[in-house]
């Protein structure tokens, strides 16, 4: 199998969860932590899930799931405890043509959650397509360990320097020789990207 690695923007796209115990209320919160709009469709949920749903943070249907509840959803989780369940949402999302995961069933997914390594905007997203998620989280682990929380002040730094750059009248070339110095991890040590602004640099507006 052959997975296409992506990073998808889900801001302000219907998501629905079937599923509000532990394992749903992790999806919903990576969800959440995208800015999506988030459908919960379960009978009972978990104290965090519920206060989302007091707070109108997500919507939430106490009951069993409907193939209905898949109107107007861009993609959809299941994750309750019942096989029949996941797999009549699994099911009804195929028909739509609607991208689905389904927890812990890597044959009823059309996407994988990865191990992720967040430092800010930055992202280190880990796939074994399935076949050893204990391996992903090892990975993990390790990745964690390399990337040190200062990387996300660090990526900050970066745009910014970025956004300059592109402001001024720069040759393609040179300017793409400057982020790469800029993102090198001697300038990472130094903490200073305004020292590839050189004088001469500075003044090409």
């Amino acid at each position: 199998m052959s997975l296409f690695p992506m990073f998808l923007k889900l801001e302000n796209r219907n998501c629905l969860v079937v599923g509000a115990g532990k394992t749903g209320e992790s999806k919903i919160r990576s969800l959440l932590i995208a800015r999506a709009r988030v459908q919960v469709v379960a009978p009972v949920a978990t104290p965090a899930v519920s206060a989302w749903a007091r707070a109108a943070v997500v919507t939430w249907s106490s009951r069993e799931f409907q193939p209905e509840d898949l109107a107007g959803s861009f993609l959809v989780i299941a994750a309750t405890s019942s096989i029949e369940v996941n797999d009549s949402v699994y099911r009804a999302a195929r028909r739509l043509n609607l991208l689905c995961n389904v927890v812990d069933d890597p044959e009823r997914c059309d996407f994988y959650y990865p191990s992720v390594v967040r430092r800010g905007d930055l992202q280190v997203a880990i796939s074994t397509a399935g076949s050893s998620p204990a391996l992903a989280q090892r990975l993990r682990r390790e990745f964690e360990r390399q990337l040190a929380p200062v990387y996300a002040g660090w990526l900050d730094r970066l745009r910014e320097f970025r956004k300059d750059l592109f402001s001024r009248r720069l040759d393609p070339e040179r300017r793409r020789a400057l982020l790469h110095a800029a993102a090198s991890r001697h300038a990472l040590n130094a903490g200073d990207s305004a020292q590839y602004l050189t004088p001469e640099v500075a003044h090409e507006r």
